[in-house]
């Protein structure tokens, strides 16, 4: 299955072939990146899109039982996805790492590195669930939720908790199969979790009568499954290499000293996000709905170049693990391309079909206003949106974390007197969405590009030193 096949990768990746010299050489290796791009960037972009379908379909099962109990869903679900998504670094680091030892052929390292990260993931979700788990009533009350709502919001929360650990494992274990150059077997994973919440949701809200309670545990019954069926892949691959599953103190450790950074962009990231939507808030009904609209199309289209991402990770580790620095070069070259190419197309579809969403999101004509502006900005902000995830993406897969986190702390420290300024200068919704997609995304696509021109990630071998 999934882990069979980097095999005879890393044998590939061993006997690379030379540098091309001449334009028909070079053609014929960019249609082989090119090849290798899609077969890794289309499961992961369906496996992306699968995923938020979990929250929708909770959405709209609940949002039959009553506005109260869809608001406490709405609150408990964002803090819920804040609390998990914090550690995605526990995909992204690993996708870099394991996609080294795959490239250096090394296999049964490589699923000895993810199993660190998977055991990482166990430690952090149980620390993290119980914690959610006892404070729920207290979140729930500081996000502001409503009398009514709040109970509704501290059930789903509480019993949602007790999936953490399962979706933390998903996380991790999905890295591993991503650093494999699997990207096939995630998707599948996350249809089938898909299609067996919406099963269960349906018969344990209506069937058996339970409510949000019962959405809630339909989706802890889920990911429990999703988690268990990355497990028993993972754990088949570890025994067919001898690869030991026991918990190794010192490799959970560079695990974590290896996301921490990843954390802290993560977390600046998030910190910019709030920060626009308070701003937003501060500017009436009219800016935040429209603002909130935007940021959902432009969380959309994030999952297409996002994917793009994934591939740079999975296959700029594995061409560094195999010391081919200049391989890794060109193909992040490609990867650019890919990047500018699919924020040209999708900036077009957005432009073009933005009379059609207006209708689709909103009757007010304010909104709708409003609204077309910053799909506008969004549409011809996303050629930059391309080259910043795939840049992104190539300096995961190279493991430089610590640029990675400094870069995004100082567009944090750029970012936010700007944006706080906005409403006192009077430059509306549509200022706030230039200081996101064009400050923002412009600061870190200057950053990215340095970083990427002065060569100092391509950084060989099996363990980045």
């Amino acid at each position: 299955m999934a882990t069979e096949a980097p095999a005879a990768t890393a044998t590939a990746t061993a006997d690379r072939p030379p540098a091309p010299t001449t334009r028909e050489e070079r053609r014929r290796e960019g249609r082989r990146h090119d090849r290798e791009i899609l077969a890794l960037a289309v499961p992961a972009f369906g496996a992306l899109v699968a995923e938020p379908l979990f929250l929708l379909t909770d959405s709209a099962m609940i949002g039959h039982l009553g506005t109260a109990q869809l608001a406490g869903l709405g609150v408990a679900a964002a803090l819920l996805a804040t609390g998990v998504n914090i550690f995605v670094f526990l995909a992204y680091a690993t996708t870099g790492a394991v996609a080294r030892r795959v490239g250096a052929g090394d296999l049964p390292a490589a699923i000895r590195q993810g199993m660190d990260g998977i055991w990482l993931a166990m430690l952090l979700g149980t620390v993290t669930a119980a914690t959610i788990f006892a404070t729920a009533p207290a979140l729930i009350e500081a996000f502001g939720a409503s009398a009514t709502a709040a109970p509704y919001g501290v059930t789903y929360l509480r019993i949602s908790a007790l999936g953490i650990p399962a979706m933390l494992v998903v996380l991790a274990a999905t890295g591993v199969l991503r650093g494999l150059q699997d990207t096939r077997t995630p998707l599948y994973v996350a249809v089938g979790g898909f299609g067996a919440n919406a099963g269960l949701n349906a018969l344990l809200i209506y069937g058996l009568g339970w409510g949000v309670a019962g959405s809630a545990w339909g989706s802890v019954v889920a990911q429990t499954g999703m988690a268990a069926v990355y497990l028993w892949v993972v754990v088949r691959g570890a025994r067919r290499h001898g690869a030991s599953l026991r918990p190794d103190a010192a490799g959970i450790r560079a695990c974590a000293r290896a996301g921490t950074p990843l954390l802290v962009r993560t977390l600046s990231l998030r910190a910019v996000l709030l920060i626009a939507t308070a701003v937003a808030a501060r500017m009436g009904d009219v800016s935040v709905a429209s603002h909130q609209i935007a940021l959902t199309i432009w969380s959309l289209l994030a999952f297409a170049l996002d994917a793009i991402a994934i591939a740079g990770q999975a296959i700029i580790g594995r061409y560094l693990g195999a010391g081919d620095a200049d391989g890794a070069r060109r193909v992040c070259r490609r990867m650019v391309r890919w990047g500018i190419g699919s924020g040209v197309v999708l900036g077009a579809v957005l432009a073009a079909t933005g009379p059609l969403l207006l209708r689709v999101f909103s009757s007010d004509p304010d909104v709708r206003s409003q609204l077309l502006v910053l799909l506008l900005i969004v549409a011809v902000t996303q050629p930059v949106a391309g080259v910043v995830f795939v840049l992104d993406g190539v300096l995961m897969g190279a493991g430089d974390g610590a640029y990675l986190a400094w870069a995004m702390l100082g567009t944090l420290v750029l970012f936010a007197p700007v944006a706080l300024l906005v409403p006192v200068l009077g430059w509306g919704v549509a200022g706030l969405w230039w200081t996101i997609a064009g400050l923002m995304m412009g600061t870190r696509l200057v950053t990215l590009w340095l970083r990427a021109r002065t060569g100092r990630w391509l950084v060989t071998g099996a363990v980045r030193a």
